[in-house]
């Protein structure tokens, strides 16, 4: 069992060596967390949900139907589910599902996500263009890495900008879609 505490939220999780930082909250997730500002009227999206820290931290802040989390790994769903009840969150939507295939909830408010970054940037690619598309104007995307240049260009084509804040060497992006239609894109219409 793992005993949290965060922005003075008190929770537990059952982890498993089979998901993502079974032994610790992963110091990225901490660090991104510790700058997110909730709104109460947020709608969330914790995609990539691991053993479900961040949708279940949201829950408790926002209210759980107000609250998505999704991850790819089956075991991470189940192990979810659980720490939704050992939490007491009951109402969250939980799906197993690769990036956003199963996925319908759209004008999402805030899109938290830890991707994987040490593989190719196929994952963070659909995590910013398909969360972008789900987005409600004036929702934002949070994200943390260790890698800065590719996540801000890819950020940056997408929603225009994007605002990032170093934590012990991580870094949190975060972007506000702002527009229906992708940054470069509206360049491209310019051109013309």
């Amino acid at each position: 069992m793992l005993n949290v505490n965060v922005k003075n939220i008190d929770m537990k999780f059952n982890t498993s060596n089979e998901v993502f930082a079974p032994r610790n909250v992963d110091k990225g997730t901490l660090a991104m967390l510790s700058i997110i500002e909730f709104k109460n009227d947020d709608k969330v999206l914790d995609l990539g949900c691991g053993y479900g820290i961040v949708g279940i931290l949201s829950a408790k802040i926002v209210g759980a139907t107000n609250v998505v989390m999704a991850d790819i790994d089956s075991r991470a769903v189940e192990l979810t589910r659980g720490n939704i009840d050992l939490n007491n969150v009951k109402g969250i939507e939980v799906y197993q599902s690769d990036g956003f295939k199963n996925i319908n909830e759209k004008d999402l408010t805030l899109i938290i996500s830890n991707p994987p970054y040490h593989a190719d940037f196929s994952v963070p690619k659909e995590f910013i263009e398909k969360g972008f598309n789900r987005l409600a104007i004036g929702g934002r995307i949070y994200m943390v890495t260790k890698r800065k240049d590719w996540y801000k260009n890819k950020l940056v084509s997408i929603f225009g900008g994007v605002k990032i804040t170093e934590i012990d060497g991580y870094y949190i992006f975060m972007a506000e879609k702002r527009t229906t239609i992708y940054s470069s894109k509206k360049k491209l219409k310019l051109r013309r």
